[in-house]
């Protein structure tokens, strides 16, 4: 009885137990660990709008095209509720499934950026984008489409290194640009059908979230200078 006991207080094993705690809580491990939980929430973000999307599109086709109403209706007041959901409605099934890949990702990769940050940068270019179009558009048009957004985190991950004065940023934003830049010829005006004025100002947007967010962490950066580690957003 006395030698059982004695074991379960081992000091060998104790030391031994309280060696992987603390290598559990390694800034290695840790970081690891906030990579991957990064990883995670951007891709069920994703994927999550992704869905709303075609779930939207929907009920849209099963009420025979009545959601693409609520789209942004230029300098007309019923159209300013357009700036809030004309991103998430498209004009059929075909300008939807061109938007998705696209929307995965620049979208996933807008995230990898920081949640928060990531977030921050989709609202600021929605609302751009959206005053921008409603001031803009014109008259007797309605606009739609996720491709606002897409011109928005396009811009901002090139400028957002460029900005920031960070040369990893500026490689990522360069790949970007290689991949998808030729897509920015998108805001050159007379395509037929195609909203312009949407893409445009999502690009405009995404360039004012880049300067914006990255002044942003700048001032985190330097706040955070006395030894703690500075939030990733």
């Amino acid at each position: 009885m006395t030698a059982g006991m004695g074991s379960s207080f081992d000091p060998d094993r104790i030391a031994a137990l309280r060696g992987q705690r603390g290598k559990s809580l390694t800034p290695q491990g840790a970081s690891s660990n906030a990579l991957k939980l990064l990883w995670q929430r951007a891709i069920a973000l994703t994927l999550g709008f992704v869905a709303l999307l075609y779930g939207i599109e929907g009920v849209d086709t099963a009420t025979g095209g009545s959601l693409e109403r609520e789209g942004v209706r230029p300098r007309t007041t019923e159209g300013l509720s357009g700036i809030l959901f004309a991103p998430v409605l498209h004009a059929d099934w075909a300008h939807l499934i061109g938007n998705t890949l696209p929307v995965i990702v620049l979208g996933l990769l807008t995230l990898l950026t920081g949640i928060g940050r990531g977030l921050a940068a989709t609202a600021i270019i929605w609302v751009v984008a959206g005053v921008g179009t409603w001031l803009t558009g014109a008259s007797g048009s309605v606009h739609v489409g996720a491709s606002v957004l897409i011109f928005g985190w396009l811009t901002y991950l090139i400028s957002r290194g460029i900005f920031a004065r960070n040369l990893w940023q500026i490689l990522i934003g360069v790949v970007v640009g290689l991949l998808y830049g030729s897509i920015l010829f998108g805001v050159l005006p007379g395509q037929p059908g195609i909203s312009w004025q949407g893409h445009l100002f999502g690009a405009v947007g995404g360039l004012v979230a880049g300067w914006v967010l990255s002044r942003n962490a700048g001032h985190r950066s330097r706040g955070g200078s006395d030894g703690r580690l500075a939030s990733s957003g």
